[in-house]
């Protein structure tokens, strides 16, 4: 049988991927045999001091055959590392921190850790070392990956300042967590004396709100199982738990680390005892740092909870933290297109920060149409919202009311707009919409978020205006609607809306809206219901 050219040619260029593939997966192999040696090297090793800091005391291995050795059921292998990772580099005592522990058991890996090299140095003593995250460019990718120093099957977390009094407290909270078998329970704490009380909180992250809430946690007789702390604690954990976390060690480490666990369904179990003693009391000589370690720990709370897309806190003492935009900024998204904000593919609703900025503008508006003798009503997805939620509809970015043409010159911060936008004494600005025929407020001149008002006058009966948008609801309606125009609770305050809503809002929209909720353009984002 004769072989054509183009059969030749496919034979070679399946025998050609045959060997590429096979190539690939030896190198592979390779690899990773590579890697594994390279983790087994690390308890012998270290990488050079450049990588890591080039301070005193930095070094990558944690020693082959330290860890928390000598009780009864344990081998002398490794088992713990502590780790400290809060700490300043204007004050700290990192040092007596690594010798308290040093000293009472001197076979445990102690493991500093900083996002740079920390000046002045640090002073540790032998055995404790500095691992500094911040990549180098002269230095492989472990080098500065925490998960590649510790070798130890679990985690100590320990704060700034704590000492260590009782050599087998550490042995009490392994077996504690051990005790918990494959439950909920993934991390044991133990309180710091001296220090602020340890405090267990309930916490609910909802990422689709933008939100975490914190409340107390009711203590249990055998020590409280919570999802959060407040104050300070020593925390054990499993080594492959921290490190399966998207930020293992971020900071504030109590909150990246309480966040994550949220999320996962892990709980925490503060113990009554044993306690760590904490004698430097407070842990700041002078005011000036205190107030810089403030300062420090609000800008990294901040920074830590935009990484993690939380722009509100709810704190267990009632008191509200934002970390969204505000009137001095842009708002938390770009222009919206296809009715589609970037937020709904993200699998997110509105930031509650824009809802607060659109409740304050929709009441600030709504006073001044009211004083001026301007006829409103609530519109479109706003009139929905009222319906359905008595307040803004949760993924929504805007608000929208009817009003009434001929009652725009009773209103000074319409009636002149035709010559240009007005930015008035509360910094609100108003303006003729470019998009169409009809007015917009925004919250300010640097965040666009905006209240709408749409001009319609009466003709034959109906509601009807002079240009018209692509939107499906923006068509005639009869004026009975609004004979007379019914009071509705919305975003916190009372507004106006149809006498008819249900009719008003079918005719718009279609039957059974309010039945169905639906994102505004689902050919682009539809709304899984089953997560409401």
């Amino acid at each position: 049988m004769r072989v054509s050219l183009c059969q030749g040619l496919l034979s070679g260029a399946i025998l050609l991927n045959l060997l590429i593939l096979y190539f690939v997966s030896r190198a592979q192999q390779q690899m990773m045999e590579k890697r594994k040696e390279l983790g087994r090297g690390t308890r012998r090793s270290a990488l050079p001091a450049s990588g890591l800091g080039g301070g005193l005391g930095v070094l990558v291995g944690v020693g082959g055959d330290l860890g928390v050795g000598g009780g009864e059921g344990h081998s002398r292998g490794q088992r713990v590392t502590v780790l400290l990772r809060e700490f300043e580099n204007f004050e700290n005592y990192v040092g007596d921190v690594a010798n308290s522990f040093l000293r009472q058991r001197p076979e445990l890996p102690f493991l500093a850790v900083a996002d740079t090299s920390p000046y002045p140095p640090l002073l540790l003593p032998e055995g404790a070392r500095l691992l500094v995250l911040s990549p180098s460019p002269d230095q492989p990718p472990q080098a500065h990956r925490p998960e590649f120093h510790v070798q130890t099957e679990f985690v100590l977390l320990v704060p700034d300042g704590v000492e260590l009094e009782q050599p087998r407290a550490i042995e009490r909270l392994i077996r504690e967590l051990e005790g918990e078998g494959g439950g909920p329970v993934r991390l044991v704490a133990s309180p710091v004396l001296a220090r602020s009380a340890v405090q267990c909180l309930h916490l609910r992250v909802n990422l689709r709100e933008w939100t975490a809430t914190y409340s107390p946690a009711a203590s249990g007789s055998s020590g409280s199982v919570c999802t959060a702390l407040q104050g300070d604690a020593v925390v054990l954990i499993r080594t492959e738990d921290l490190f399966n976390l998207s930020v293992p060690l971020g900071r504030p480490l109590f909150s990246s680390l309480f966040v994550q666990t949220a999320l996962r369904g892990w709980k925490v179990k503060l113990l009554e005892s044993p306690c760590f003693a904490a004698n430097h009391r407070p842990l700041f000589s002078s005011a000036h740092n205190q107030w810089k370690a403030d300062t420090r720990l609000k800008e990294t709370t901040g920074k830590l909870m935009r990484s993690f897309g939380l722009k509100r806190l709810l704190l267990s003492d009632g008191k509200e933290q934002w970390y969204g935009c505000s009137k001095e900024t842009p708002r938390c998204f770009g222009t919206v297109q296809d009715d589609t904000p970037d937020y709904l593919y993200l699998d997110r609703w509105t930031p509650p920060c824009c809802l607060r900025a659109l409740r304050e503008t929709t009441k600030y508006v709504i006073n001044i149409l009211e004083t001026s003798g301007v006829r409103y009503w609530l519109e479109g997805g706003s009139l929905l919202g009222a319906v359905r939620h008595q307040d803004i509809i949760p993924w929504d970015y805007d608000v929208d009311l009817g009003i009434y043409l001929e009652d725009i010159p009773n209103c000074d911060h319409l009636k002149n707009l035709d010559s240009g936008s007005l930015v008035d004494a509360n910094g609100y600005v108003w303006e003729r919409a470019v998009e169409g025929d009809f007015y917009r407020v925004q919250y300010s001149e640097a965040n666009h978020l905006h209240v709408d008002l749409w001009p319609f006058y009466p003709r034959n009966g109906f509601m009807t205006k002079d240009t018209w948008t692509e939107h499906k609801q923006d068509v005639e309606f009869p004026e009975h609607f609004l004979q007379p125009l019914v009071p509705m609770s919305f975003a916190g305050i009372t507004a106006y809306g149809p006498n008819n809503h249900r009719a008003f809002l079918e005719l718009k929209f279609g039957e059974g809206v309010i039945e169905n909720p639906q994102y505004p353009n689902p050919t682009k984002k539809r709304l899984d219901r089953s997560k409401l």
